[in-house]
C-alpha cells in the first residue's frame, strides 16, 4: 500500500547521509571525548568541537554560543531554568500558545521559587498581541528582572512571531529574549548575529537527523553566566555535564550542514506543496477551517498546516492511518492518544469550533511530493462519501 508521512513537525526522515556518518563514528570513533590523554579520546573531541564549529557557521553564531543537550525540551528547560536561578529572572512573559516544554517549566518555577509569570494576550488566529506585550514589560521593567520567552514558529499552527519587533520591545526595556526555535532551525533562515535573541533551541531530529540530540543556542556574554542543572562533569563549557553524544553530535551536524546549504531550493519546494494542498482541500472540502495564519506564505512556515474537518471525528486519524496517511491532531509532546485536543487550538478556538469539527496538524517535509498530497485528499474523498 502506498504511504504518505504527513507528520514531519512531530519528526522528520533521517537522511541517508546522516545515518552514513553516523555509523563510521559508531564504529570507528568511539573514544571518550573527556579522555583527551590518547588519540582515541582526542579524535571524539576534536568531532565534536568540529561538528560545534559547523553548526554554529549554519546559523552565524560562535562555535562558544552552541552547547549540546539531549532535545529541544533539555534545550528549553536550561535556558528558563538559569535564567531564573543564575540571571536571577523574576518575571517570565510567555503566550499560552507555547510547547509544553515552556509552559510546563514556568509553572514549576513560578511555584518553586515565586517567579511572576504573565501571558501574553492573542489576538485572532493566534497572533500575539505586541501592544500587550509592550503594556506588560512597561509595568514589570522596573521592579523585576524579566526574561520574554515566546516561539518562533508556532508548532502546531505555523504562525512566525514578529521577532524583530518582539527584539526591539526587549531591548527598549533591558529584557532577556529567549524563543523555541525548534521548528524554525534547520528550516527556515536564522542569523544569529543578526538576531534579537538572546537564546534559542534546536532539536536535531526536526531536520532530518537523529533524535535525542539538540543544541541550545546562548548569546556569548551570558555563557559564562550559565551554571550547570546537571553536575558531576565540566563538559559543554561546563553548562551541561555528561558525556557528550558523539554520533548524534555528527548526526546533527551534518542535518543542518545539508538543510542549510539548500535551504532556498528546500523552503520553495515545501511551500509549493502547502499551497497545491490548501487550493486541492479548498475543492475537497467546501467548509473547511484553516487555524491560525497556518493557509498565509508569508505569515507561517511552509512546513505546517492546520485545519478544522468540518465533522466530529475522534477516530478520523486512524481512518487515515489505514487508507495509508500519517498525519496529526497537533504537537506528539502534549499528548497520548487520538482524543487529547491541542491546547493552542483551544487557545484560538474562538467561534468553539470544536464542538463540530475535528483539528488536524498537517506537515511537509523535503521528502514529501505531490503524490503525498494527492494520496491525503483521496482518503478525505473516500471517508466524506
Amino acid at each position: 500500500m502506498k504511504r504518505a508521512y504527513l507528520d514531519n513537525a512531530a519528526t522528520t526522515p533521517v537522511r541517508s547521509e546522516v545515518i552514513k556518518v553516523m555509523g563510521n563514528t559508531l564504529r570507528y570513533s568511539f573514544g571518550n571525548p573527556s579522555s583527551t590523554q590518547h588519540s582515541y579520546g582526542r579524535e571524539a573531541r576534536s568531532i565534536i568541537e568540529e561538528s560545534r564549529i559547523r553548526i554554529a557557521k549554519n546559523i552565524k553564531a560562535y562555535p562558544s554560543e552552541i552547547i549540546f543537550t539531549s532535545c529541544g525540551t533539555e534545550a528549553n528547560n536550561i535556558i528558563l531554568r538559569s535564567a531564573v536561578i543564575d540571571l536571577k529572572v523574576q518575571c517570565i512573559l510567555t503566550s499560552p500558545l507555547e510547547h509544553y516544554s515552556v509552559l510546563q517549566t514556568v509553572s514549576d518555577l513560578s511555584y518553586r521559587y515565586k517567579v511572576l509569570v504573565e501571558f501574553i494576550k492573542i489576538e485572532d488566529k493566534g497572533i500575539i498581541d505586541l501592544n500587550h506585550l509592550e503594556m506588560v514589560l512597561k509595568k514589570n521593567f522596573t521592579k523585576r528582572r524579566i526574561l520574554v520567552s515566546l516561539m518562533y514558529a508556532n508548532n502546531e499552527i505555523g504562525n512566525l512571531l514578529e521577532i524583530d519587533k518582539v527584539g526591539i520591545l526587549c531591548k527598549k526595556y533591558n529584557t532577556y529574549f529567549h524563543s523555541d526555535t525548534i521548528q524554525i532551525i534547520g528550516n527556515y533562515p536564522i542569523n544569529m548575529k543578526k538576531s534579537p535573541l538572546d537564546f534559542a533551541t534546536a532539536s536535531a531530529h526536526k531536520f532530518y537527523g537523529p533524535k535525542g540530540i539538540g543544541f541550545v543556542f546562548i548569546r556569548e556574554k551570558f555563557v559564562k553566566k550559565i551554571k550547570p542543572l546537571i553536575t558531576g562533569g565540566n563538559q559543554e563549557y561546563g553548562i551541561r555535564s555528561g558525556t557528550e553524544n558523539v554520533y548524534g553530535i555528527v548526526g546533527l551536524s551534518k542535518a543542518l550542514h545539508l538543510a542549510c546549504c539548500n535551504l532556498t531550493n528546500h523552503m520553495e519546494k515545501i511551500l509549493n506543496l502547502k499551497l497545491y494542498c490548501i487550493s486541492e482541500l479548498k475543492k475537497t472540502i467546501p467548509n473547511i477551517v484553516f487555524n491560525g495564519l497556518s493557509d498565509t506564505p508569508d505569515k507561517s512556515v511552509p512546513t505546517i498546516l492546520n485545519i478544522f474537518y468540518p465533522k466530529k471525528d475522534h477516530l478520523l486519524y486512524f481512518h487515515l492511518d489505514l487508507m495509508g496517511v500519517s498525519i496529526s491532531n497537533g504537537s506528539s509532546c502534549n499528548s497520548i492518544g487520538f482524543k487529547n485536543i491541542s491546547h493552542v487550538i483551544k487557545s484560538i478556538d474562538n467561534k468553539n469550533l470544536l464542538k463540530d469539527m475535528t483539528p488536524i496538524r498537517i506537515s511537509f517535509g523535503f521528502f514529501n511530493n505531490k503524490k503525498d498530497v494527492d494520496l491525503l485528499i483521496k482518503a478525505f474523498n473516500k471517508i466524506k462519501n
